[in-house]
């Protein structure tokens, strides 16, 4: 009996020093693994919220946005109507830098810009803005103005859609037509300012369609005014 009992305070001794050098170990481990170096493999499934909606398509990815299968329903989603939709992937296919949003940007800039050019009689930006053509017209128009004494006091009140419409793709040069829907204020004043036709407060809905041309492989990125037309 007393052999037995001289061993019971050795084995507790090893119990508690085992648990101390286990528990020592799970604190470091945990401080291992329990903290993230940035070098963690991300789950392959997205959380269920990030599941909820699809990862929009750019129009500068590999490919063009496919045309939804209910068009009338989400073409308003798109800066494309999907008649467009070929020409556009014909475009990616000749030049992989282009990018639909930055186009359209420029273009709804570029339609304001020239308008108000052509109105305030701008002829250097809109030289800048146009090819030969369509400046030609302008600068003729604007001749015509002056030399009857009218100026325009007309105002972009506001843009309300920008579509493209078309896209032709030749061999050396790309065309893009684009639908713009604005609200125009039109006013034209005589040499002593006096309003001969249109009205201060009533703004115009308005309906044009541009069409923007650029060569390609041009190292100039900018798109130049081909035609103009009011829809």
């Amino acid at each position: 009996m007393r052999a037995c009992i001289g061993l019971l305070p050795v084995t507790a001794f090893s119990i508690v020093l085992l648990a101390m050098i286990a528990a020592f170990l799970g604190m470091r481990l945990y401080s291992v693994l329990g903290k993230r170096t940035g070098h963690e493999q991300e789950p392959v499934l997205p959380r269920r919220e990030e599941r909820t909606a699809p990862t929009p398509l750019r129009l500068d990815d590999a490919d063009v946005a496919p045309a939804p299968r209910d068009a009338a329903a989400d073409a308003s989603n798109l800066v494309y109507e999907p008649a467009a939709e070929a020409g556009l992937r014909a475009l990616l296919a000749s030049d992989r830098h282009f990018d639909a949003g930055r186009f359209m940007e420029g273009a709804e800039a570029a339609y304001r810009m020239i308008l108000e050019a052509y109105w305030a009689g701008d002829r250097d930006t809109l030289r800048d803005l146009c090819d030969d053509d369509s400046y030609q017209a302008f600068a003729d128009a604007i001749a015509a103005r002056e030399a009857s004494g009218e100026r325009l006091d007309n105002r972009l009140v506001g843009i309300d859609s920008t579509k493209i419409v078309a896209v032709e793709v030749g061999r050396s040069e790309a065309r893009i037509t684009v639908r713009y829907q604005a609200d125009i204020s039109a006013v034209t004043r005589d040499a002593d300012g006096k309003v001969i036709a249109g009205s201060l407060s009533d703004a115009v809905p308005t309906t044009d369609l541009w069409t923007f041309r650029r060569t390609l492989g041009s190292s100039d990125p900018n798109w130049l005014l081909d035609e103009a037309e009011t829809a």
